[in-house]
């Protein structure tokens, strides 16, 4: 047989071998991811080793410490510690700082209490949020040595700041709406609205990212933004967050999915507006769409 015949044998064997290759395989359909939802907040570890002073304890604030975790070693709602520093929505725990920690009143005269005590005296509201969850910072330098704790006097009132027109966070109809005190000692401190799950939830002004997770079980899925004056806005009962701590966001961007997280009987956003720890009806406040 000849080269150029030899040759031309190769050349139709590898031809009929790829013909007789199998097609390729489709690629594998997509598989949807869920949500990534952010970790339920758990304090960060503290240990309650204040030295007693008169009325309660001295604590020294570590590095990583907050004012939620050091509230829940010493069984004292973190609202109280706050009071009795003078300890604003806007304040920052810093590394250093020597905290009061007033006694609880039902464990006057007596030692530490028991862990039962301690968790029973642990809760949450949206207000511990605001100043409880950021981690200690250094002290700024050249800054004075901390003061010796105690309660200080109360401060000056500040001058009421203004609220910023908000825009309706999501589309729906109000379910809930009727502010202030309720029968049986509740508080309605916001309002409710029935969603679609998935809904966007928009923020109602431009500010920063406050807190995203799920201290308060009833809340379930939260984000707390932060407006300029001290005012905060409130989203809850969501199902998916879409922003971080810390991040800055526009009005009317896009923030979370609304959802059925925490103890809400259908899918609805609850909204709420707060001007420092008081909350205020958001009704009249809200921009009503076209």
């Amino acid at each position: 047989m000849g080269v150029r015949a030899w040759w031309l044998l190769a050349l139709a064997a590898v031809a009929a071998c790829a013909e007789r290759r199998p097609p390729p395989r489709p690629a594998p359909p997509a598989v949807a991811r869920e949500p990534v939802r952010p970790p339920r907040w758990q304090p960060a570890p503290v240990v309650a080793d204040g030295r007693p002073v008169p009325g309660g304890r001295e604590h020294v604030v570590r590095a990583g410490h907050t004012g939620l975790a050091i509230a829940r070693a010493y069984g004292v709602p973190w609202r109280r510690i706050a009071e009795a520093n003078g300890i604003g929505p806007e304040s920052i725990l810093r590394i250093g700082q020597r905290l009061f920690i007033p006694a609880q009143p039902q464990n006057a005269g007596r030692g530490r209490p028991s862990a039962a005590e301690l968790a029973a005296n642990f809760t949450l509201d949206i207000d511990d949020l605001l100043s409880g969850t950021r981690e200690a910072e250094p002290p700024p330098p050249g800054a004075p040595p901390p003061a010796a704790p105690g309660a200080p006097p109360p401060p000056a009132r500040p001058a009421s700041p203004a609220i910023p027109a908000l825009v309706w966070p999501t589309e729906g109809r109000v379910i809930l709406s009727s502010f202030g005190p309720k029968p049986g000692g509740r508080v309605n401190e916001g309002i409710l609205i029935r969603a679609t799950s998935g809904s966007p939830v928009r923020a109602a002004a431009a500010g920063t990212v406050l807190y995203v997770g799920e201290a308060i079980e009833s809340f379930g899925l939260l984000v707390l933004l932060r407006h300029e004056g001290g005012v905060v806005t409130a989203y809850g009962h969501l199902e998916e967050a879409l922003v971080a701590r810390g991040e800055v966001v526009r009005q009317g961007d896009i923030i979370a999915r609304a959802g059925r997280s925490g103890a809400v009987p259908e899918t609805a956003l609850m909204f709420q507006l707060r001007v420092g720890r008081k909350a205020v009806d958001p009704l009249p406040h809200l921009r009503r769409p076209a």
